[in-house]
């Protein structure tokens, strides 16, 4: 009972946040434009906030893990072959197929992970989430991509160069970099300077969990509800049960093992909607792909981290 208390306690206030965000969205107390506006602040200032300020402030050899960052890798591409090999069973074919697949493998840990770690683990821990997702970020984008354009419309070919500049453009990682620096010679920041960072870095979870909800579009969930719910599968059962016990088993433990299982539990992250939009791809499927394992991924991690306390393992 108590290890099922504290399972609710991690996941019930990032999720209670975003079923706020759905509240005022029908309400009429946000829009599209706040949300669009609110989401672009997070993504270029408050979330580069955020990483820098917990990466640059903590020890960067007791934080970088090179074998979880591989086994993250190894993850990633074994679940886009395995979306990419049963989405025909699902009704994803063509365009549908690549946002089938994205939907599959790419998680939203930026922010519904980076919540859940603080709640789960404590904000010293958010260092070593910011890395993982450091490089993990462009692999997901590198992949979805390829995918986008393979299986999209052929007009919306991107080639290396804009791959890469999407890359070494993302706010995200431009603030890891720039705080690795300060991590590995422990350069301490202005007080000023410190306050002013941490300030924005308040701004990111709130305002991004609202966002998140503001963004669910329940409309069309009957257009696309096989595909959504297979995609949906793998993201939120196969993929969290298969690879945390496969890490545990390759001897991850504890706050490694923890940051990894939320790596694979997230929900969808909204921007695989982004992408599939602007490259042509099957929106309409991306975005119920996010709705579907948004609203259920709160009944699954609160399982996961019910299973992990209980048996010790976190």
């Amino acid at each position: 009972m108590e290890n099922l208390l504290f399972s609710f306690k991690v996941v019930a206030p990032v999720f209670i946040i975003i079923y706020l965000g759905i509240f005022l969205k029908r309400r009429n107390f946000i829009n599209e434009n706040f949300i669009a506006v609110s989401s672009s602040m997070v993504f270029m200032i408050a979330l580069p906030s955020l990483s820098f300020l917990e990466i640059s402030r903590t020890d960067f050899t007791r934080s970088f893990n090179a074998h979880a960052i591989l086994f993250a890798f190894f993850q990633t591409l074994c679940i886009t072959g395995l979306a990419w090999g049963v989405s025909g069973l699902f009704g994803a074919r063509g365009a549908s197929r690549g946002a089938f697949v994205q939907g599959s493998f790419r998680s939203n840990y930026a922010i519904v992970g980076f919540a859940l770690v603080v709640n789960l683990l404590g904000q010293h821990a958010l260092a070593k989430a910011a890395l993982l997702l450091a490089f993990v970020m462009p692999l997901y984008n590198v992949i979805a991509v390829i995918l986008l354009t393979v299986t999209g419309n052929t007009e919306k070919k991107a080639g290396s160069g804009q791959i890469l500049k999407g890359i070494f453009t993302n706010p995200l990682i431009l603030s890891v970099i720039v705080a690795l620096p300060f991590s590995y010679f422990k350069i301490p920041i202005p007080g000023t300077a410190a306050k002013t960072i941490n300030y924005l870095a308040s701004l990111t979870l709130p305002l991004a969990l609202v966002g998140i909800g503001g963004s669910l579009n329940f409309t069309s969930l009957k257009a696309r509800a096989l595909a959504a719910a297979g995609a949906t599968a793998i993201k939120l059962v196969v993929t969290p049960l298969i690879f945390t016990f496969a890490a545990y088993k390759m001897g991850f433990a504890g706050e490694d093992l923890a940051v990894l299982f939320l790596l694979f539990a997230c929900p969808t992250a909204i921007s695989s909607f982004i992408m599939a939009k602007a490259m042509e791809s099957d929106a309409v499927l991306a975005a119920d792909i996010v709705v579907f394992t948004t609203l259920f991924s709160v009944v699954t991690i609160a399982l996961g981290v019910f299973i992990l306390k209980s048996t010790g393992l976190i």
